[in-house]
């Protein structure tokens, strides 16, 4: 059986979502092969899926939308880049269609979440089933009136295939499939906890370790901030964090995820894989506030349902008033289930094995 991943390369938070799926599959079905379809950079899908072997193919399925760092969207940048990928992708659909009927294997499309997969499964005859928790329909449709053909027609290919595995913290997805709601969809930590602090040389205590995440595309960090919070260690992917004496690089390679467990705080996005790490981790958020996308609300309306966090606008954020000296405050509601990756990977072999 051929598991094809068509993933989204919006972010990084598609493919850390779907290699949490891939990876409890793969335990299941070591058999299976796996084949990656994606714009997202061979670094991180490696670093993503560690011993998990697969295949990938370079294809650009969707746009999402453009942005010029982790909070700020570009309508304009994204209209245009929509209408390239609408002159490119009839050539695509047709190479790998070609490729993937060579291979002359069983098929199932998994989708995180580009519309076209739809086009796929259909040439390829093959099942699909969707994984994800919002469709472009619904970014685009809030998006204003120049784009709601292309929510119009996102919403007509996410109507067509099997399933949709709808994860958690999840925008309305009226798409007329039969759904499964998962739980938490979060990566396992690979890497031992107490070789890792002492190689980044933070304290014992967790309280005093912050992380600080805002993804592929990182976020601009005043390194002086951090002298605002000489009681605490930050640890962060952007380099000039490693200029203070509280601050430490985490090494490439090195998932943010596997650090959670060492820090009681971490500052990021609303992201999905980010909250679904953190939240299966324990920690605790502090969310940067954004605007123009519509899933952000959705997100941080979850998170102080199921999450202990604090809310930051981005004034805060830029001047460092990060308020780690105030208690995270409570959840409304009980912790979201954790067994999101197992349910979906047990459900994809389900179907998988029903159309074969």
């Amino acid at each position: 059986m051929l598991i094809l991943a068509c993933i989204s390369g919006h972010g990084f938070g598609h493919g850390s979502r779907s290699a949490a799926v891939l990876t409890a599959l793969h335990q299941l079905r070591p058999d299976w092969r796996l084949v990656l379809s994606t714009s997202l950079p061979e670094s991180f899908l490696t670093m993503a899926l560690g011993p998990v072997p697969f295949e990938r193919r370079h294809c650009q399925w969707d746009v999402g939308v453009v942005q010029a760092d982790a909070l700020g969207a570009d309508p304009v940048a994204t209209l245009l880049a929509l209408e390239v990928l609408e002159q490119q992708l009839p050539g695509q659909l047709e190479r790998e269609v070609d490729w993937l009927l060579s291979q002359a294997e069983p098929i199932l499309v998994m989708a995180d979440v580009p519309p076209a997969a739809a086009l796929l499964a259909q040439r390829l005859g093959a099942p699909l089933v969707w994984l994800a928790n919002f469709g472009w329909d619904g970014i685009y449709g809030a998006m204003g009136p120049q784009f709601s053909g292309w929510a119009d027609g996102a919403l007509a290919l996410y109507r067509q295939g099997q399933l949709l595995l709808q994860a958690p913290l999840a925008m309305p997805m009226p798409w007329g499939l039969p759904t499964l709601s998962l739980g938490l969809t979060a990566g396992t930590p690979r890497l031992e906890a107490s070789a890792l602090a002492t190689q980044l040389g933070l304290p014992a205590d967790p309280a005093r370790c912050v992380l600080i995440s805002f993804g592929g595309l990182g976020m601009a960090l005043r390194p002086e901030l951090l002298d605002l919070w000489p009681g605490h260690t930050f640890i962060s992917t952007d380099p000039l964090v490693a200029s203070r004496a509280n601050g430490r690089l985490l090494p490439p390679g090195i998932r943010p995820l596997e650090v959670m467990r060492l820090c009681e705080r971490v500052i990021t996005k609303p992201g999905y894989s980010s909250f679904c790490e953190a939240l299966s981790q324990g920690v605790g958020i502090h969310l940067v506030h954004r605007s123009g996308f519509a899933e952000a609300a959705v997100l941080e309306e979850a998170l102080q349902r199921h999450g202990r966090h604090r809310l930051l606008s981005q004034e805060q954020w830029h001047r460092g008033d990060w308020q780690l000296d105030r208690p995270l405050l409570a959840a409304s509601r009980s912790p979201l289930p954790s067994d999101g990756c197992e349910q979906a990977a047990q459900t994809i072999i389900q179907v998988a094995i029903g159309q074969s």
